[in-house]
């Protein structure tokens, strides 16, 4: 299993620190930022990118699949995509069994009642 390295505690990075600490070429970050829609840095007004932990996580990540495991850019594409539909499922589960268990006042019925149509609506 890949363990990403420590990195450092701030609130968001530039390009240039993303590159040093994953050690991956800027003009590649650029490249997976057209390819992997899941790395989206915020733009300052300056359009500077700003990454946020997250998607130097992510940046490792992706790094791993493609370098280590081999994985082509498609394949790290519905890898990525899967990860973020168990996740949406297993939310979905865990939901679930706090609807059935929730107590019957008339303010949570309605909660319930929504949460409910939300289910349904992430299910399609």
């Amino acid at each position: 299993m890949f363990e990403i390295p420590p990195i450092p505690d701030k609130e968001y990075f530039t390009i240039g620190e993303v590159s040093r600490i994953t050690q991956v070429p800027q003009y590649t970050l650029r490249y997976w930022e057209n390819e992997f829609k899941l790395l989206r840095p915020v733009r300052k007004s300056s359009g500077q990118r700003r990454y946020h932990k997250e998607d130097v996580e992510l940046v490792f990540k992706i790094k791993d699949l493609l370098y280590n495991k081999r994985y082509t850019i498609e394949g790290v594409k519905k890898y990525l995509v899967g990860g973020r539909k168990k996740k949406l499922i297993d939310l979905q589960t865990d939901l679930n069994f706090d609807i059935e268990h929730l107590p019957d006042s008339k303010f949570l019925r309605e909660i319930k009642e929504e949460l409910k149509q939300i289910l349904k609506l992430l299910k399609k």
